[in-house]
């Protein structure tokens, strides 16, 4: 089994029992006053340019009156804020370290949601991956409102309990089952991959905009292409927190490498500085591959 390699605080630890035992019990829970408002504020600021040149998006699940802004690192360094929130990261191990090495950056997503958009389909991000479902959670998404969440702006909805096993065999969505809770920047809504949500409709008269950070295990293929989103050029500007969860390490059993290495030596050298495939294993695989390599070793 997978072991978590990233330390927790104890104090940490313990703030978040009570988010880690709602999304258990529900599929989500509100981390509130996650933030400081003037952080989210001024990364509302940083997207502005980027929204307002974005094209709107095609196909109804995108949303036909949606704009959507990925790498959100290169857009704002206040996105690191959000990305690397300890607390959360704390959460999120809870929920994938038993699963992986380490996890990776899933996406990180601006959203912009027109006046009368309708409401997007009701789905379960863990669908984008093809494995099976219902034993292990794939995913742990953070959305952080940019302007505040009400049912009328098509703030996001959650179906609570829709999640791990209740994912299997659903017939048929209720809507009366629905929550669409109310948030101010700042706050923080956690959903598990396997919990049923979606956008809601936007029936005021402004815009509902958010940002949306997702972590996965980090042996699986992510929704954002990380090496394209952030070449090593980019990746050196960023802390190691961040360059890790964007792709820049290794995962055991030697996945993600380069020329056999962790990638994250190109960002402090470059190729030509590399030295051979290093062996990146398991404990159990080293142990395995050590004895048996052992066995071979003939007498002197």
């Amino acid at each position: 089994m997978f072991q978590s390699q990233t330390p927790v605080d104890g104090a940490c630890d313990r703030a978040i029992i009570p988010f880690v035992d709602q999304l258990a019990r529900d599929g989500w829970c509100i981390m509130p006053d996650a933030l400081p408002a003037p952080i989210i504020s001024r990364l509302d600021d940083d997207l502005a340019e980027g929204f307002d040149r974005a094209p709107y998006c095609r196909g109804p699940f995108y949303g036909e009156t949606t704009k959507r802004l990925g790498r959100l690192p290169l857009r704002s360094v206040h996105s690191e804020a959000l990305i690397c929130h300890a607390g959360i990261l704390a959460i999120v191990q809870r929920f994938l370290g038993r699963w992986c090495d380490h996890v990776q950056l899933n996406t990180t997503q601006a959203i912009a949601i027109d006046p009368g958009a309708p409401a997007q389909a009701p789905h379960r991000d863990q669908d984008m991956f093809h494995g099976p479902k219902g034993e292990m959670e794939y995913l742990l998404n953070v959305i952080w409102p940019l302007t505040p969440f009400h049912p009328e702006n098509g703030g996001t909805r959650i179906w609570p309990r829709s999640h791990g096993s209740a994912a299997l065999g659903e017939a048929s969505i209720h809507e009366e089952q629905a929550v669409a809770p109310v948030l101010a920047p700042g706050s923080a809504l956690l959903f598990l991959g396997s919990t049923m949500h979606g956008a809601g409709a936007n029936r005021s008269a402004s815009v509902r905009r958010a940002v949306v950070i997702g972590y996965s295990l980090g042996w699986l293929k992510p929704y954002e292409n990380p090496w394209l989103a952030y070449p090593p050029s980019v990746a050196r500007r960023f802390s190691s927190a961040l360059a890790a969860l964007a792709g820049y390490i290794q995962h055991r059993p030697n996945l993600g490498n380069f020329e056999g290495q962790c990638p994250s030596k190109l960002l402090t050298g470059g190729p030509e500085l590399m030295t051979g495939p290093e062996d990146a294993l398991l404990p159990a695989q080293a142990e395995m591959v050590e004895a048996y390599c052992r066995a071979q070793q003939v007498p002197g």
